[in-house]
C-alpha cells in the first residue's frame, strides 16, 4: 500500500503519553508527549491537560482533563507552558476555580476521544463535545454543550502549569483577551508572557470573572496570580471561538488571529492543517513494512516535526533575549523551544535533511540570540537563558544543520559567536555561564571532575572546526580540531575508561564504571563511547577491535538500563550512536542486529510507545533514522552510518529537488542483515556515506537477509573515518 495520499493517517497522536516500561534500571520512562492540535514547528498546541502530572500535559491512564491549554513541549524531562487553558463546563460557575478547582475538573473515556495531526476531539463525560484545531499562530475550537444544563466556558489565564507571576484577563462584547507570565523551567529562574485574543461565534449569555477566592459575576477584568474569566451561552449551543497567540503583546494575537485564522470554519481549518500534515510528512514516502513500523515511522516523523517552534508574530516582531522588542523578516521567522543537549544528536540533522530553509532560520535564531543576550544558551524556551542540561550544544546544532545544507544564514557570524563563547570564561550580563569550568578546560585541558562536560565541550569544538572548515578559516578549523582530542586527557589506560580526573591530575579512585559521579545523566561504561568523531583512535586505544566488540556485548546486555547500571541507556541521549559503534570495528553485522533489536525492543505501537522523554523529537528522530538504515554520527558533519533498513522503499524528497531512495526489496521481520548494497547501480562495500550523498542524492539499494554476512562492510579500508587533531 502507498502512503503517499495521506500519511497522516498512520499518525498516532497518542503514542508517548504513558509511560514505558523496557528494562530501565530506574523503571519506565515517559514519552511526555500530548495528543492536542498543531501544526509543523506552530505556536499554538492546543491540547488537553490531565490532572496526573506529565510533563507533556497529558497521562493516558488519567481519565481527568483539568483544561485545554494552548503551550506545549513535546516529550520534556521537566514541566513548563500549558498556558491558558480552556475548560468547558456544562453547568455554572459557583465557587473561585482558584480555590475550589477540583468542581471543575471534567472527566472522560478513551472511547470517546480521537486526536489525529491537526485536529483533536473528545466528548466529555458532562455531555459536552470540544473539538480543536490549529494554525500556526492561531487556534480553533468548537464546544458543543448539551440542552438541558447551562454552558459556559472557563479560561483560566492563571492555569500554566508552574503557576504564574502575573496574568490579566478581559472579557469584550465578543472576545476574550489577556496574557500570562509564567516560567521556571527546570527550576531555573526563566521566564516569559504569552499573549493571547479569543473571538467567539455568538453572544455571551452570562460572563463574570475570578480572583483568589471571590466570583464577581458580570464582571469584565481581572489581575493577579490566581485569576481567570468566564463566559455562558444558551443551553444546547455549538460555540466556535478563534484565538490568535503571541509572546509579543495582546495585539500581536490579534493579528496573527486575523492573519491566519481570521473568519474560516473549524472544519476548513482543521482540512487545512492535516493538508499541511501530509506535505510535510510526504517527504519521506515508504512501502513495505507492517502497519505497526509505519504507525511508529510517521507517528516518529510526526513528533520529530513538532519544534522548535515559530516565535516571532506575522508582522516579524518578537522578544528577543535582550528583552527587547525586535523586527525581523516576517518571511524568515524566529524560532524558540531548543532542546540543545538532546536534539544536537539526531533531530536537528533531520530537520536540515526535510527541512533546510526552516532548519536555516532556527540556525539563525540561535545566533540572533546569541548576539542579543551575549552568550549561547544550552535549552531554550521562549525568549530567555534556562542553562539546562550541559555542554555547548547550540555549536553543533548550528554547524550540523550548516553540513546537511541548511546554509540560508550568517554562519560567518554565528562562527565568530560561537568561538567567543568557546574562549571567554565568564558570564553575560544577565548571569549566564555559556561553558561553566571554561577556564579550567582551557588551562588543563578537561574540567576538573566533569567527565561529561569535557566530552560536551570537545564534541562542540570539533563541530566549531567542522564549520570553521567549511567557511575557510583555517586557523580556527585547527585550534579546535585540536582541542576536540581533550577527551585523551580523561582515559586512564589502568582503566579503560573515561574517569574523573582532579585538578592536579590525579584520577578519582576508587572508580566504578556503574556510577553516576562526574557524569550527567549516565556513568563512566555510557560515556565511555562519547567520542563519536575520533572512534578510531578510542577503539585502539581500548586495545583494538575485538576488544571492543566484546565489551559492546557486555554493554548492549541491557538496552535501557538507566543510569546506575553499566550497560547501555538507549532511552536516553548519550548513548543513542552506540549501537553504531560495531561499524567502526568492522562488524557491521552486529549494529545491524542491534539496531533491529532497538527498534522492535524499545518502540511500540501503543500509548506506551516511547521508554524515554521523546526531547522534543530526539528519540522520534532515532526511529526514523534507524528505519531508513542509517544515522548521523559526526557532530557538524554529515556523514550517514549504515544498519539496514525496513521498509522495502523509502524516499526522501528534499525541497531543492534531491532525492534519496533507499529500496530493500527483501526486507521483513527477521531479515536485519546486510549481504549486499549498491549505490546508484555499483557495489558498494563501505557500510556507511560520505557528506556528498546527503547533497547531491542518490539510490541506495540493499539486499538483505536473516543470517548475517560478518564479511560485508569488515576490510579496514571501509571502516568509516576518524578525525584526530591535525
Amino acid at each position: 500500500m502507498d502512503t503517499a495520499q495521506d500519511p497522516a493517517a498512520w499518525v498516532d497522536p497518542f503514542y508517548g503519553t504513558r509511560p514505558g516500561d523496557a528494562d530501565m534500571g530506574t523503571g519506565g520512562g515517559a514519552g511526555n508527549t500530548f495528543p492536542g492540535a498543531d501544526v509543523p514547528f506552530g505556536m499554538v498546541q492546543w491540547s488537553p491537560d490531565t490532572v496526573t502530572p506529565q510533563h507533556g500535559g497529558y497521562y493516558y491512564d488519567d481519565n481527568r482533563i483539568k483544561g485545554f491549554s494552548l503551550t506545549h513541549l513535546s516529550g520534556p524531562g521537566c514541566d513548563t507552558y500549558q498556558d491558558i487553558p480552556f475548560v468547558p463546563l456544562a453547568g455554572e460557575v459557583t465557587a473561585s476555580p482558584a480555590t475550589e478547582p477540583g468542581r471543575y475538573i471534567a472527566t472522560f473515556s478513551h472511547a470517546n476521544e480521537h486526536a489525529s495531526p491537526g485536529r483533536y476531539d473528545v466528548r466529555l463525560d458532562s455531555g459536552v463535545l470540544v473539538e480543536l484545531t490549529a494554525t500556526q499562530r492561531s487556534g480553533c475550537g468548537r464546544f458543543g454543550y448539551p440542552a438541558d444544563r447551562p454552558a459556559t466556558l472557563l479560561v483560566n489565564v492563571s492555569g500554566s502549569v508552574m503557576g504564574v507571576d502575573h496574568a490579566q484577563v478581559r472579557i469584550g462584547p465578543d472576545f476574550v483577551e489577556g496574557s500570562a507570565a509564567s516560567g521556571r523551567f527546570c527550576g531555573t529562574p526563566s521566564h516569559y508572557t504569552v499573549y493571547f485574543h479569543a473571538r467567539f461565534d455568538r453572544p455571551f449569555r452570562d460572563k463574570g470573572t475570578w480572583s483568589g477566592g471571590s466570583v464577581r459575576r458580570g464582571g469584565t477584568s481581572a489581575s493577579g496570580t490566581r485569576c481567570g474569566a468566564y463566559v455562558g451561552f444558551d443551553g444546547g449551543s455549538t460555540v466556535t471561538v478563534r484565538l490568535g497567540l503571541s509572546f509579543v503583546s495582546i495585539e500581536g494575537a490579534r493579528a496573527n488571529l486575523d492573519a491566519e485564522c481570521g473568519t474560516r470554519d473549524f472544519d476548513g481549518i482543521a482540512a487545512a492543517a492535516r493538508a499541511t500534515w501530509n506535505e510535510w510528512l510526504n517527504r519521506i514516502r515508504v512501502s513495505g513494512g507492517t502497519d505497526d513500523q509505519r504507525r511508529i515511522f510517521y507517528t516518529a516523523l510526526y513528533h520529530a516535526l513538532l519544534q522548535p517552534n515559530v516565535f516571532s508574530d506575522v508582522d516579524g516582531r518578537y522578544l528577543g533575549f535582550d528583552e527587547q522588542i525586535h523586527t525581523t523578516d516576517p518571511a524568515r521567522p524566529i524560532y524558540t523551544n531548543f532542546s540543545g543537549w538532546d536534539v544536537y544528536r539526531g533531530e536537528v540533522q533531520l530537520l536540515a535533511l526535510l527541512a533546510p530553509r526552516e532548519a536555516a532560520d532556527i540556525a539563525r535564531s540561535m545566533a540572533v540570540f546569541a548576539r542579543e543576550g551575549g552568550a549561547w544558551d544550552r535549552w531554550t524556551v521562549a525568549a530567555d537563558y534556562t542553562g539546562v542540561m550541559n555542554g555547548d550544544p547550540y555549536h553543533i546544532i548550528v554547524a550540523a544543520m550548516y553540513a546537511f545544507g541548511a546554509t540560508d544564514f550568517d554562519a560567518a557570524e554565528a562562527l565568530s559567536l560561537m568561538v567567543e563563547g568557546a574562549t571567554m570564561p565568564g558570564r553575560n550580563r544577565k548571569g549566564y555561564e555559556e561553558r561553566p569550568g571554561l577556564a579550567e578546560y582551557l588551562r588543563l585541558g578537561y574540567v576538573p571532575q566533569q567527565v561529561s562536560d569535557t566530552l560536551e565541550y570537545t564534541s562542540a569544538d570539533f563541530a566549531i572546526a567542522q564549520l570553521a572548515e567549511r567557511l575557510g578559516v583555517t586557523t580556527v578549523r585547527e585550534a579546535f580540531l585540536k582541542r576536540a582530542q581533550n577527551w585523551r586527557n580523561l582515559f586512564n589506560p589502568a582503566t579503560g575508561y573515561l574517569q574523573p580526573r582532579r585538578a592536579d591530575g590525579s584520577f578519582v579512585e576508587p572508580f566504578d564504571p556503574a556510577d553516576p559521579a562526574g557524569y550527567v545523566e549516565g556513568n563512566g561504561a555510557q560515556y565511555l563511547w562519547m567520542v563519536p568523531y575520533n572512534l578510531g583512535e578510542l577503539i585502539a586505544s581500548l586495545g583494538g577491535n575485538e576488544a571492543v566488540n566484546a565489551r559492546l556485548d557486555t554493554f548492549f546486555t541491557k538496552l535501557n538500563a538507566g543510569t546506575r547500571e553499566p550497560y547501555a541507556f538507549l532511552g536516553n541521549e548519550p548513548t543513542m550512536h552506540t549501537p553504531w559503534i560495531y561499524v567502526y570495528t568492522g562488524a557491521a553485522h552486529r549494529t545491524q542486529a542491534l539496531v533491529d533489536r532497538v527498534r522492535r525492543e524499545l518502540f511500540r505501537a501503543a500509548p506506551e510507545n516511547l521508554v524515554g522523554n521523546d526531547d522534543l523529537g530526539q528519540m522520534s528522530a532515532w526511529y526514523v533514522w534507524a528505519a531508513l538504515g542509517m544515522y548521523p554520527m559526526y557532530p557538524g558533519r554529515a556523514e550517514l552510518v549504515l544498519n539496514s533498513p525496513i521498509f522495502t522503499s523509502a524516499t526522501v524528497l528534499r525541497p531543492d529537488g534531491v532525492t534519496i531512495t533507499v529500496t530493500a526489496p527483501n526486507a521483513g521481520p527477521g531479515r536485519p542483515y546486510v549481504t549486499g548494497l549498491t549505490v546508484d547501480g555499483r557495489p558498494w562495500t563501505r557500510p556507511w556515506l560520505p557528506e556528498s550523498f546527503v547533497h547531491t542524492g542518490g539510490t541506495l539499494e540493499f539486499t538483505l537477509a536473516d543470517s548475517p554476512d560478518p564479511s560485508w562492510g569488515a576490510a579496514p579500508q571501509d571502516a568509516p573515518p576518524s578525525f584526530p587533531a591535525p
